[in-house]
């Protein structure tokens, strides 16, 4: 509307400059004062019409300005183009959407409640014959008493499939002795027992005596952004069940060092995130906006605040598939021991290549380089090797060796570039199974 007034105003100012110029040439027709005072009579008028036009023009636009600012401002409205080139207005209301996931997803995840007899617990219960006990730190634990079933931790969990089937970490159900049962959403519990631990991933699979429970669908991760917004659900601190926090995927393909009392664990490949995971979270899922599971919450750094971890829904996906095929999961087993070389490290080193798996010895005498019986022994790798390519693809900081091995099962043949003892060779491994 500002535009049409600018656009009249200016086209009045046109006609009345042509004007002009007609009736300066014929001036000398007009010599009365009377044609005078007519004239400036109407330069008035003209002058008023224009800046009325003007004005109202602007104030139209204006208006209409303002009013496509509040509209704006209620709503964030995106356009995005369609097949037809077609345009679709999509009102994204980013707290709607985050309680839209919370509604969805938060009947299929579950706390996991580890139980143990403390009785059984070596050092639990020192009887001193007055019926007084000092717990935990004396005595071998009297087997004799009845049980004393307790709960010792909690984690989470989520469902995956309707016969029952519950993910959550192997750090969490890694207790043999212990006894493990959920507690839904709704605040029943079911018993739950272990089918299968990760041997080489923080991944283990329940089953829990329930029918047809809600689930959830795992998203492919690799196809995730960093920034994008995600939610995290899990049993905070093992007392505040389906507790929800959001964040964004900080980083992708990290590697840690994640522990806790029972050891330590080298994990690569993870997901970074600011969305708080507190200690009771483990296990339970990392969310997309769509609902869908992109990630097992698994680890923090107690270092740094909102730095959170979560295995990939890809390696979770890789573990289902297994399972369902082999009752079991299954991963293949090279047998080596390696650091990923940078350029910095080469440089550094000194080392003839700036890339790939560097075969090394760890710090204690039974860290072998490469395992005595392994595939790799077997191939005639050594310490000091280089493994360069797996079946063609580089190893390197994107392509570790072992997410490149992920992609193969125990029996399959692989051709590895190495350089060995001062040259390159391909040599063809057949891959174990991890036990």
């Amino acid at each position: 509307m500002v535009y049409h007034g600018i656009l009249y105003s200016v086209y009045s100012l046109q006609y009345f400059s042509m004007n002009g110029q007609s009736n300066q040439k014929h001036a000398n027709f007009y010599h009365t004062p009377s044609h005078v005072v007519t004239y400036r009579k109407g330069l008035a008028g003209l002058v008023l019409f224009v800046l009325t036009s003007f004005l109202f023009g602007s104030f139209g636009g204006i208006v209409g300005t303002l009013y496509i600012l509040q509209s704006s401002q209620a709503q964030n409205i995106f356009h995005k183009i369609v097949p037809g080139n077609q345009f679709q207005h999509i009102v994204l209301n980013e707290d709607s959407a985050v309680i839209d996931v919370v509604k969805k997803a938060s009947p299929a995840v579950v706390s996991v409640i580890i139980s143990k007899d403390l009785n059984r617990i070596p050092g639990y219960g020192f009887d001193f014959g007055n019926g007084d006990s000092l717990l935990p730190f004396f005595g071998n634990g009297n087997t004799n008493q009845a049980p004393n079933i307790q709960q010792i931790g909690a984690g989470s969990g989520f469902f995956v499939s309707k016969d029952g089937l519950v993910f959550t970490n192997r750090h969490v159900v890694a207790d043999e002795g212990a006894s493990y049962t959920i507690v839904t959403n709704d605040g029943k519990t079911y018993d739950a027992s272990v089918l299968a631990r990760d041997p080489v991933n923080d991944i283990a699979i329940l089953k829990a005596s329930v029918s047809n429970p809600p689930i959830l669908s795992l998203a492919n991760s690799d196809d995730m952004q960093i920034g994008q917004r995600v939610v995290a659900i899990g049993n905070s601190l093992g007392q505040y069940q389906n507790t929800v926090t959001t964040g964004i995927v900080s980083g992708i393909g990290r590697s840690i060092t994640a522990g806790g009392s029972g050891g330590s664990e080298q994990l690569e490949g993870v997901i970074q995130t600011d969305a708080a995971i507190n200690p009771g979270n483990s296990g339970g899922p990392l969310l997309n906006l769509a609902g869908e599971v992109i990630g097992i919450n698994t680890a923090i750094d107690r270092e740094g605040q909102l730095v959170g971890f979560a295995i990939p829904s890809s390696d979770v996906r890789l573990a289902l598939e297994s399972f369902q095929k082999y009752k079991k999961i299954v991963r293949p087993f090279l047998g080596v021991r390696y650091m990923l070389l940078t350029k910095a490290i080469a440089d550094r080193e000194q080392l003839p290549r700036s890339f790939g798996a560097l075969l090394i010895r760890g710090q204690n005498v039974s860290d072998f380089a490469v395992l005595p019986g392994s595939p790799a022994d077997k191939a005639g790798l050594v310490e000091n090797d280089i493994i360069l390519e797996v079946n063609g693809t580089k190893v390197d900081e994107a392509h570790s060796l072992s997410k490149l091995l992920k992609g193969y099962k125990p029996g399959d043949n692989i051709s590895v570039k190495v350089y060995h003892r001062g040259e390159e060779k391909q040599v063809t491994i057949t891959l174990g199974e991890t036990k």
